[in-house]
């Protein structure tokens, strides 16, 4: 049982003595003790000034010494200071608290079950027509880091991916590389296949750009020359025969998916991440249609006289929109409203959630009104995960023009640059062997990169600094991976000096305040997992662990663990290291970040 549960059950039967009053146990106020007062925990006793009928001091005082009568082996003194009745609890009690710690090494997760709610989780969502970039890694970083927190709190998940395998866009790669191409293949070129055929996006933008330019040259609009160039025209009439099932241009389509597919592969294991379920809109965009038409049928649509239908959500204090226009062609919201039918025939889904940048605000909110109208039963509550921005310091990027930050080079960069700074650091290790020093460099690179986008509240944009996240002093990843690798040494010492860390810690040993206070921030772990959970924020975790090795850090410079002579200290002192070290593998661990166990 927590101390503040003992407490609150001892408090209730004091106020039950002193005053005879019965209280619920969330009338009971309990807070950590502020730092400038001597205490641990705190309660709050001007509610019950109305049936003690005295000043807030005696009040306090009264209940203070009733709680040492009560559960002296939980409450050791009391001071009190206007209505607030500062508790100091037996050290015995915050022992045995960090022996429940030590115990359990799934502690603070809750358990999943057969019964559990199921949480559908989407994030990822590529275009077949180019390599992932920045903004798919902070996605896929959140998406994963998401799915660990709905687990860690009791649900099961299931992570799924919406791949955009079909448009005009993928249509512009496939017709750049016909004109241009040669029959260029990945392994002819040496590239992976993502980066190959986004080569021809950007190639096809070029020769596009040039063919309006010469356009406009002559004397035509702007806008018009967009319309009327050749390669456009062209690319258009590549997407007719892909919706009519034209077999050269689907053999096409199929054959460089297919290699966009396996570098989406590459780049997917690199960062860590994966999916149970994959959707591909060429699949679900006819399903949607259909449920549209059903829709339609219903009466919750219209068609205008173009033959384009629409929705009309003025009544929602939203405008009209578009489900399919006057040619019959989908759009995206067709395109999820399908996924949506497929998602729901597949899994008894409880609760839907999309990982979508804040441009898809307006998108997601209407989503959410059409889905409730078409019967899905978690359309209306489904959660859009929105979250800002992500640039680097020299600005913004553009796909089209072939400036995007690539993921792949990006994963490289990281790693490469963990090695340069963690040279002195992994060359000061024995016995290392040049692939544990590449994994290490890996496993820091990977978790600078990781912690550095997900610290950040995902509702605001940010600015990732890779010198910035590389630090090994901070709020970086490196910094928390070095401290939870000091701590493994530690305890690889203490074996090796045959000092082990004893079933039954004792329960007399003296505490310092620091190091109940490190207990204290361990007992919070599982309060921060529900709030992760609860508010769909993994930068709680992230900015927890930071705080906690800090606090570890003050900790392990005032005092000896190794050369405490002390034993029963020794001993209490080494379990606190090792429950740091598990919740710290732990918090990590939601955020899909690895730990050394050297470094």
């Amino acid at each position: 049982m927590k101390i503040s549960d003992k407490i609150a059950g001892a408090a209730k039967l004091a106020l039950s003595q002193l005053y005879g009053l019965e209280v619920d146990g969330g009338q009971i106020q309990l807070q950590e003790t502020r730092p400038e007062f001597e205490g641990n925990l705190t309660l709050v006793v001007f509610p019950f000034l109305k049936v003690s009928r005295k000043k807030p001091e005696d009040t306090a005082q009264e209940i203070g010494q009733k709680l040492m009568e009560l559960a002296p082996d939980v409450v050791e003194r009391f001071n009190v200071v206007k209505g607030f009745l500062n508790l100091v609890v037996a050290p015995a009690q915050w022992i045995g608290l960090l022996q429940e710690i030590k115990a359990d090494p799934a502690f603070g997760f809750r358990p999943v079950t057969e019964t559990s709610p199921l949480v559908m989780i989407e994030y990822s969502s590529p275009n077949t027509n180019k390599p992932l970039h920045l903004g798919h890694v902070r996605n896929n970083l959140l998406g994963w880091a998401l799915a660990n927190v709905m687990q860690a709190n009791g649900n099961r998940v299931v992570k799924t991916n919406i791949v955009n395998d079909r448009g005009i866009h993928i249509c512009k790669s496939m017709l750049a590389w016909l004109k241009y191409g040669n029959g260029e293949t990945p392994e002819s070129s040496g590239k992976k296949g993502d980066h190959l055929i986004g080569d021809y996006y950007v190639a096809f933008d070029k020769h596009y750009r040039s063919q309006v330019k010469e356009l406009v040259a002559q004397g035509m609009e702007e806008e018009q020359a967009k319309q009327e160039a050749p390669l456009i025209k062209e690319a258009h009439e590549m997407l007719v025969k892909w919706e009519n099932n034209d077999p050269e241009v689907r053999a096409l389509w199929k054959k460089m998916n297919e290699w966009v597919y396996a570098g989406f592969d590459e780049t997917y294991k690199a960062l860590g991440v994966s999916f149970d379920k994959i959707y591909y809109e060429s699949e679900t965009y006819l399903e949607g249609k259909e449920k549209v038409m059903e829709g339609l049928e219903k009466g919750f649509f219209y068609r205008r006289e173009d033959g384009s239908v629409w929705a009309d959500l003025t009544r929602e204090g939203l405008d009209e929109k578009l489900l399919l226009r006057s040619d019959g062609t989908s759009v995206y919201m067709t395109q999820d409203i399908g996924t949506a039918k497929l998602r729901f025939r597949d899994f008894p889904i409880d609760k839907m959630i999309y990982v979508v940048g804040n441009e898809q605000n307006y998108h997601f909110q209407v989503l959410s009104i059409l889905l409730d109208k078409l019967g899905f039963k978690w359309g209306k509550d489904l959660v859009h995960f929105s979250y800002g921005m992500v640039e680097l310091p020299n600005g913004k990027m553009k796909s089209r023009e072939g400036t995007v930050v690539d993921a792949d080079d990006l994963v490289a960069a990281m790693i490469q640059d963990a090695r340069e700074m963690s040279a002195d650091k992994v060359n000061k290790l024995e016995n290392i062997t040049e692939e544990e020093a590449r994994e290490i460099a890996r496993i820091v690179g990977m978790g600078a990169l990781k912690y550095f986008i997900l610290k950040v509240d995902a509702r605001k944009n940010m600015l990732f600094n890779p010198e910035e996240s590389i630090d090994f002093n901070g709020n970086t990843g490196p910094f928390i991976q070095y401290t939870y690798a000091r701590i493994r040494s530690i305890l690889r010492k203490a074996e090796a000096q045959g000092i082990g860390i004893p079933a039954e810690l004792p329960t007399q040993a003296e505490l310092s305040d620091k190091e109940i206070s490190l207990i204290q921030h361990l007992n919070d772990f599982p309060a921060v997992v529900r709030q992760a959970g609860s508010d769909y924020n993994p930068s709680c975790i992230a900015n927890y662990c930071y705080d906690l090795v800090k606090e570890y850090n003050q900790f392990y410079h005032d005092f000896s663990v190794l050369r405490e002579e002390d034993k029963q200290k020794q001993a209490v002192r080494l379990a606190l290291s090792a429950a740091v070290s598990q919740v710290v593998k732990n918090g990590l661990g939601l955020l899909g970040i690895e730990v050394p166990e050297r470094m």
